[in-house]
């Protein structure tokens, strides 16, 4: 089950990052909000389902790394903190792992990697044009 876990901790992570960008350290506390965009709705609603699901001290404990996180979104280390709050949730609730699942678009996960100097990446790309003195020609 670990596995499962570390999969589904790290195909949430864009949405918790869009959720606490868009939020903040009230993403705990806030109703969805029409105007913020879907990746970040799902991720208020994944630490919604986490959080609802955990007695007083983890609800604690939980909230400190996502206001951590909040504040400082460039820290590695508060991120990791609330992954780990998030991974002893399901370890800790066996049936967490499946509502948390279905919260999150199935087979949307994806990776891109740009390796070398001036490589590019992207998952979805209309027209890129590199290199010194490169022009587009229709």
């Amino acid at each position: 089950m670990s596995a499962e876990i570390a999969a589904l901790v790290d195909q949430a992570g864009p949405y918790l990052t869009a959720a606490l960008g868009a939020y903040g350290v009230g993403v705990l506390a806030r109703a969805e909000d029409a105007a913020v965009d879907a990746t970040a709705n799902v991720g208020r609603r994944f630490l919604d389902v986490v959080w609802r699901r955990r007695g007083e001290q983890g609800r604690a404990e939980l909230e400190a790394a996502v206001r951590d996180a909040a504040e400082e979104p460039d820290d590695v280390d508060a991120a990791a903190a609330l992954r780990q709050q998030i991974k002893r949730a399901l370890r800790e609730d066996a049936e967490l792992l499946a509502d948390l699942a279905a919260l999150l678009p199935a087979g949307q996960s994806v990776s891109v990697t740009a390796s070398g100097e001036r490589s590019i990446a992207a998952q979805h790309i209309t027209t890129a044009v590199t290199g010194d003195n490169a022009t587009l020609r229709p």
